[in-house]
């Protein structure tokens, strides 16, 4: 469809996690949770390769035996648990650029973390992008907030509440009221190799926003938001019904 271009794939995956040990190759249901991905990525009708970037060996077994790539792994500096996603998708891109000669004209983000984003949810993104290239260099996946941004407070020092953001109380007190807020959801990350390339960053002055729903955004960083993706994977007919706003 899009031809003469060239859709690199990375899925970012260190050994480290502090929230569970060896979270990436963690099973959820029958596979390790980075599997996921891998499997969505190589379902997708685009993606010309999907690569591992990790500084782990094991991740890196089940990354190949599940047919990603790992050419290398990245330095362990490269690894830490304050080490920006940004400076090791760099990294990757600058060692196929200048060691292997590669050229792409895209590069799309998969974080492991995100088990329920499928092939799907990867060539509407793709699509989505490429249709309106002329206005927007990059794309990124966010999902609506469930309440108003205006109704989170802080606590003070006397354990008072406080506003986060001021609006007006007189006149927005209903969810329907406040104007729709959305976050990022961490699954999709789509940008020209050279624009990525110039800023290390997916997020320019012209980014277009691709909507999720709030079960496909599942993140995956605790212990409970396993069983609720396994709950949700198990249970499709429920979740579409969720996601629908039926019940």
């Amino acid at each position: 469809m899009y031809k003469g271009m060239r859709f690199l794939a990375i899925i970012p995956a260190r050994g480290g996690s502090k929230s569970i040990p060896k979270k990436n190759i963690k099973d959820l249901i029958d596979k390790p949770l980075i599997v996921w991905s891998i499997q969505a990525a190589k379902k997708s009708k685009y993606l010309d390769r999907i690569i591992v970037s990790t500084d782990d060996e094991e991740i890196k077994n089940v990354s190949l035996d599940y047919g990603a790539e790992v050419p290398f792994l990245r330095p362990q500096e490269l690894a830490k648990d304050d080490t920006p996603s940004s400076e090791a998708i760099y990294y990757t891109m600058k060692k196929l650029i200048d060691d292997a000669n590669e050229k792409f004209e895209y590069l799309i983000l998969l974080q492991p973390t995100s088990p329920l984003r499928d092939e799907k949810h990867i060539d509407n993104a793709i699509e989505m992008l490429l249709e309106k290239k002329e206005q927007f260099d990059s794309l990124v996946s966010v999902t609506e907030l469930e309440h108003p941004v205006y109704w989170n407070r802080v606590i003070g020092s006397r354990q008072e509440l406080n506003s986060f953001l001021e609006y007006d109380k007189d006149k927005l007190f209903r969810r329907q009221d406040f104007e729709k807020t959305f976050r990022l959801n961490g699954a999709i990350y789509l940008i020209e190799v050279g624009i990525f390339m110039k800023y290390k960053s997916f997020e320019t002055d012209s980014t277009m926003a691709f909507f999720m729903d709030r079960i496909s955004s599942t993140d995956i960083d605790t212990k409970d938001d396993f069983e609720i993706a396994e709950f949700y994977l198990r249970n499709k007919t429920l979740t579409k019904r969720i996601n629908n706003r039926e019940i």
